[in-house]
Order: C-alpha cells, then sequence, then structure tokens
C-alpha cells in the first residue's frame, strides 16, 4: 500500500525502512548525536498548508522511534533540523540529488546542528535515502 509523502503513515514505514536496513544499522552505529527533523515548507499548490516535519529518532544505527510533527515542535524537539521544498525532497528520497550535496549547495538547508557532525555521516545519510526510497510511496507531484 502507498503512503502519502509526507505524512504520519510514511514516517511510521519509514521508521521500518531504516531499520529493516542492515547496512544503515552499520554505518550509523557510531550516531550517538540524537534526533534528525526533515521539515517539508509548505506549499498551498499540493494542498500543505503547513510547514510539517518527521522526526526521526535514530541512535547507534537503529530508528527507536518517528513523530510526525509541526515544525516548530521539530525545531524544538531535534538537535538536527533539515529544511526543504516538497520536490526537493521527492527528488533526494527519488535518488536524483544526493542529500549532503545538495545541503553543501543550500537546496536542503540544515537550520539547527552541527554540518561537520552530519559530513561525518556521508554513508549513513545515504543509507537512510536508501530507507526512504524503500518507502511504497505515493507523491503529491
Amino acid at each position: 500500500m502507498a503512503h502519502n509523502f509526507p505524512s504520519a503513515d510514511w514516517t511510521a514505514a519509514y521508521k521500518d525502512a531504516v531499520n529493516g536496513n542492515a547496512a544503515y544499522r552499520e554505518a550509523g552505529k557510531t550516531w550517538l548525536h540524537g534526533a534528525v527533523a526533515f521539515v517539508v515548507e509548505a506549499d498551498p499548490s499540493l494542498g500543505l498548508e503547513k510547514d510539517s516535519a518527521l522526526i526521526l529518532d535514530v541512535h547507534g544505527g537503529e530508528c527507536r522511534a518517528t513523530h510526525w510533527v509541526e515544525r516548530a515542535v521539530a525545531e524544538a524537539d531535534a538537535p538536527f533540523v533539515i529544511v526543504g521544498k516538497y520536490a526537493r525532497w521527492k527528488d533526494v528520497i527519488t535518488g536524483k540529488e544526493d542529500p549532503i550535496k545538495s545541503m553543501m549547495q543550500n537546496k536542503l538547508r540544515l537550520v539547527k546542528g552541527h554540518l561537520p557532525t552530519i559530513i561525518r555521516y556521508v554513508e549513513s545519510s545515504r543509507q537512510l535515502v536508501k530507507s526512504a526510497a524503500d518507502v511504497d510511496s505515493h507523491w503529491l507531484a
């Protein structure tokens, strides 16, 4: 069953995909820096009336929990917050864009957190994207 991206259902399926990814378990085993939030900016033309976010509670190669929240909650609760437009997230998840390169080019913006820490986890980031790509997704556009 396809899950609408973004949504609470998609976020829950993403947790399962991350935990099912053995390569992520290995690449992320030293990530002890806290949760990461991915904020999707509002786009009324797609029916996204306000900024929303998924918080990915990753620790030691495991996704302990995911939460679908408003942007303000993500910015308050997650030590790392990455913001982007819907189309950019779609390009990253579908493999058209590299997540780290997108941040370096300011296509995705790290608005909270330490960029050098994120950069040390290039393979972990790629495996998180691979996990996202494994979610059966329904795209709004």
